[in-house]
């Protein structure tokens, strides 16, 4: 094991109160890809902070290898002094460090380095703060939400210098995929202290699991340890004869500890408001069309949102996104075709920016509207500080500005206010922005669940998989044009399906290419159009299914008998195994059928 290149041992920290770090460690060693993780709160950010020199510790120890180089990630860039991004990128090289790397960073990251930083918008604040703290590859790099205003293909390009970086990498991300992707190890921040995983973030929430588990267990025993000894007290005979001080000072200790134990932070709790049913068709956009000046944003687009859907939105920044958004929701008008939307609408949504918040507000007086102390949710009258506790927010907060709220905590107070109301159709512009692991598996499944239909927006590609059920992306991915493309399933899926489109254009293009002399017999296959193979599968997949469908339902009659299982077991088996095979059989055809069909579509316009 190489020593490290820097070291917190035993770091405590409080601003008063109960301590935010409390014998809290972190070791780098070279070559580690380190995710720091914990809820919202839990001080990962100050911790980097202290790593990077940033903000001191009230004790404990830190050693930096006196040669190593480290460059932090802000959050809000200072550019007092520069007067273009190049300018200010170039600033965190080093001597000796290769000025190229600033150009090649800030052109993968979408910016030229011309621009002035007085009026970047905060994505491309991020962007630049990026390039200037990789441009010097230092031996340490600690990144606090680096995918933060960042859009897909951005993001995936960003994995891929992480992987390949000779730099240490410590990173804070609520981006379950990207964490993925990038690190090998896990350091967990929970109630002051740290603990360390040799292994990357795909293992974390099992371990997570089993320690809060085996802690609950400790727990558990203790207080029957106290338990037998409180009877002793009373009832042992040594204990009325003579009291044994040794014995009286472990209980004591016990009792102590018991009272004194920290559990982790609680989870938040909340469902939807129900509100009346919508129609069943929410929305119907028929050859929208939306540009502004020469550039196409949404070319002839169509789709038809049905109560339940849930529709994801995909694709680059400045793509059309939220134009398309606003038009889908009638909040903007096409430039031609029609938008009709459905009867007994009642829409709720998140924005990304946190517009809807003064900062001036109080966290009660936004819950409530400045009604008072009460809200109602789902019909009942709920006092707003036993709802506020719901999303983790203390009693004394209810006066607290919005202003003193982290991102994580406003996004939080915002979600509380929309999960109030009665919706039948949420509308989530990046609502993943700066929400804590478990407050987004929340509201993932509050998404799944929903009764009523949503449309996201997201860069989250981890969210949309489980999500949505399907997914709208620009045509040309790389060069949005106006074209948009809705494509079954999350986004994985859409990969799938895009892939299988792009593949059938590359061999249509290389049939063209053959020569003159074989265009009769490579006419046919010169077309953009399904394989034979496909549209054999295309056609009979149908009639597979259907037989498959009809085999389950034979089993379900016979194993809906309550007395098969008592009278033939190995027939009940036997036929569970059968229904699993034909259930997952009948998926893969489902999924095969799918796919084609979505393809189909798209070769035929």
């Amino acid at each position: 094991m190489a020593p490290p290149i820097l070291k917190l041992d035993d770091i405590f920290l409080s601003f008063g109160g109960a301590p935010l770090l409390a014998g809290a460690g972190l070791q780098i060693e070279p070559g580690d890809k380190i995710c720091l993780v914990g809820r919202n709160g839990s001080g990962k950010s100050t911790l980097l902070k202290i790593a990077a020199g940033l903000v001191e510790a009230q004790s404990g120890e830190l050693f930096r290898h006196p040669s190593s180089t480290v460059r932090y990630l802000e959050q809000a860039p200072d550019f007092a002094g520069f007067n273009t991004v190049q300018a200010y990128a170039e600033a965190g090289l080093g001597p000796g460090d290769d000025p190229y790397r600033v150009t090649y960073l800030l052109s993968h990251l979408g910016l030229s380095g011309d621009e002035d930083p007085k009026i970047l918008s905060g994505g491309e604040s991020r962007r630049a703060a990026l390039a200037r703290v990789m441009a010097p590859e230092p031996d340490i790099l600690l990144l606090d939400e680096p995918t933060n205003h960042l859009d897909l293909p951005t993001i995936e390009w960003l994995e891929g210098e992480l992987q390949k970086t000779r730099s240490a990498l410590v990173l804070i991300s609520h981006d379950r995929r990207f964490l993925e992707k990038v690190s090998t190890a896990t350091v967990w921040l929970d109630r002051g202290t740290s603990r360390r995983l040799e292994r990357g973030f795909a293992h974390f929430e099992a371990w997570r699991d089993r320690v809060l588990e085996a802690e609950e267990l400790e727990q558990h025993k203790l207080g029957k340890s106290i338990e037998r000894e409180e009877h002793w007290l009373r009832y042992g005979v040594t204990a009325r004869r003579k009291r044994n001080m040794r014995r009286l000072g472990e209980l004591q200790t016990m009792r102590s500890n018991y009272r004194g134990h920290k559990g982790p932070q609680g989870t938040v709790q909340a469902t939807v408001s129900d509100a009346q049913e919508s129609g069943k068709l929410v929305i119907e956009a028929d050859k929208i069309t939306k540009s502004f000046g020469e550039r196409a944003i949404v070319t002839p687009f169509s789709i038809r949102v049905h109560r339940g859907d849930c529709i994801g939105l995909v694709g680059p920044n400045g793509a059309g996104k939220t134009t398309l958004l606003k038009m889908l929701t009638g909040q903007l008008s096409p430039d031609s075709g029609i938008v009709k939307l459905g009867t007994n609408l009642e829409i709720a949504t998140l924005d990304q920016k946190r517009e809807d918040l003064d900062p001036e507000d109080t966290l009660a007086n936004y819950l409530t509207d400045g009604r008072g102390e009460n809200l109602l949710v789902n019909g009942e009258q709920r006092h707003v500080t036993g709802y506020m506790k719901e999303f983790l927010f203390q009693p004394e907060q209810a006066r607290t500005p919005i202003r003193n709220l982290s991102g994580g905590e406003r996004a939080r107070l915002m979600l509380a206010r929309i999960l109030s109301r009665p919706t039948n159709l949420l509308i989530l512009d990046e609502p993943t922005n700066d929400l804590d692991i478990e407050t987004l598996d929340l509201l993932q499944e509050i998404v799944a669940g929903f009764p009523g239909t949503v449309i996201l927006v997201s860069h989250d590609r981890d969210f949309l998989d489980r999500t949505v059920t399907s997914t709208i992306a620009p045509a040309v991915p790389d060069a949005p044009d106006g074209r948009w493309i809705e494509y079954a399933g999350g986004y994985s899926d859409m990969l799938v399906q895009r892939k299988g489109a792009l593949e059938e254009r590359k061999r249509a293009e290389k049939a063209a290419e053959k020569p003159k002399t074989q265009q009769a017999t490579a006419s046919s296959s010169s077309k953009v159009k399904l394989s034979f193979k496909q549209k054999f599968a295309l056609e009979n997949l149908p009639k597979e299914m259907a037989k498959a469908e009809a085999e389950i339902a034979k089993r379900e009659q016979v194993m809906a008998d309550p007395n098969l299982f008592t009278r033939d077991p190995a027939a009940f088996n036997r036929l569970a195994g059968e229904m699993e095979k034909l259930r997952g059989s009948l998926t893969d055809m489902e999924e095969e059928w799918l796919a084609l069909e979505m393809l189909r579509e798209e070769l035929e316009g």
